[in-house]
C-alpha cells in the first residue's frame, strides 16, 4: 500500500476512483479532478491489483493511492470510503471524466440544501466514440425515486457525491455482488432518502469497451432482482420482482441456461407464495 500523508486538516471532499487495467483511462480520470475548480478535496486511487502500469501511472500525481489484490470494484471503492478524510465522498469511475465544475456543483448544492445526503450531476454518454442520445427512461430525477430505481440504475457512480454519515446508516458497497452493485446501494438509499439533481451534464461516461462489468455478465436482471428481495414486502417491489423473475426464466429456458433455471425458478415460486399464488 502507496499512501501520502494523511492532510493536517479534513477536506470536504473525498474522490475516489477504483481501478483495475486501465493504463489508456487513468491518466484521463486523475487529471479531470485535478482540474476542478472547487480544489477542497483529496484525491484516492485504489488499484485493484491491476497487472498493468494503472498504478505506475497513478503514483505520478499528487494522490493517495492504495493498493490491494483483486477483489473487485465494491471492495475497492469500500476501502476508499474506509481511508477518506472527508465529509462527502464522490465517485469517478476510471474509464469516464469530469467536467472542471464537478464538484462545485455538488458544492452548491449542499451548500443550499443542507438536508440532503445525496446528490448527481447530469451525464453526456459516449459511446464507441459517438455521442449517444438518452432516451427519456435514462433522465435522471430528483427526489424520492425508489420506485422509479427499481426498473434501471438511474443514479451513476462517475455523477454522485455522497455525505459519508449516509454509509454508516445504510452500510458500504455489497461486495458479493459481482455486477449491480450500485444499483444495490441505490435501492438501499433511495428507500430512506431523497436524491438531489443538478441537470448539468458535468459528467462525459464513456462506454463501448469489452472490459466493463455490463459487457462481461450475462443476465444483469439477476443481480437486480437479488438486490429487490430484502425490499419484497412492498407489493409494488414485489410486482417488479416477479416480472423480471418470469423473463429471465423465460429466456434462461428457451437457451436452455440451467444455472438460472436452478437459480431463479425457486426464488420465482416463493416470490408467488407472498401474493398468494
Amino acid at each position: 500500500m502507496m499512501k501520502m500523508a494523511s492532510p493536517t486538516t479534513s477536506p470536504l471532499f473525498s474522490v475516489i476512483i477504483p481501478v483495475f487495467n486501465r493504463e489508456g483511462f487513468i491518466a484521463r480520470a486523475i487529471e479531470s479532478v485535478l482540474a476542478q475548480t472547487f480544489q477542497d478535496f483529496e484525491l484516492i486511487v485504489v488499484d485493484d491489483g491491476s497487472t498493468d502500469q494503472s498504478a505506475a501511472i497513478a503514483s505520478r500525481y499528487p494522490i493517495t493511492l492504495i493498493r490491494q489484490p483483486n477483489r473487485g470494484v465494491s471492495s475497492a471503492r469500500n476501502a476508499g470510503i474506509q481511508a477518506s478524510h472527508g465529509k462527502i465522498v464522490a465517485f469517478l469511475d476510471s474509464d469516464d471524466l469530469w467536467k472542471p465544475k464537478k464538484l462545485e456543483a455538488h458544492h452548491h448544492f449542499f451548500q443550499e440544501n443542507p438536508d440532503f445526503k445525496i446528490h448527481q450531476t447530469d451525464e453526456i454518454w459516449i459511446r464507441k466514440g459517438k455521442f449517444l442520445n438518452k432516451k427519456k427512461i435514462h433522465q435522471k430525477k430528483e427526489g424520492f425515486i425508489f420506485y422509479d430505481s427499481l426498473h434501471l440504475c438511474l443514479i451513476s457512480p462517475s455523477a454522485v457525491a455522497i455525505k459519508k454519515e449516509l454509509f454508516d446508516e445504510v452500510g458500504l458497497f455489497d461486495e458479493s455482488f459481482e455486477v449491480c452493485e450500485d444499483y444495490e446501494l441505490w435501492l438501499r438509499i433511495t428507500k430512506r432518502y431523497p436524491v438531489g439533481f443538478t441537470p448539468e451534464p458535468l459528467v462525459v461516461k464513456y462506454g463501448g469497451h469489452g472490459d466493463q462489468l455490463s459487457q462481461k455478465y450475462y443476465g444483469m436482471d439477476r443481480w437486480r432482482v437479488k438486490a429487490m428481495l430484502p425490499f419484497c414486502d412492498d407489493p409494488k417491489v414485489l410486482e417488479v420482482a416477479i416480472k423480471k423473475c418470469e423473463i429471465l426464466l423465460k429466456g434462461a429456458k428457451k437457451h436452455n441456461n440451467q444455472e438460472i433455471i436452478e437459480e431463479f425458478g425457486p426464488i420465482y415460486h416463493k416470490l408467488l407464495t407472498i401474493i398468494g399464488q
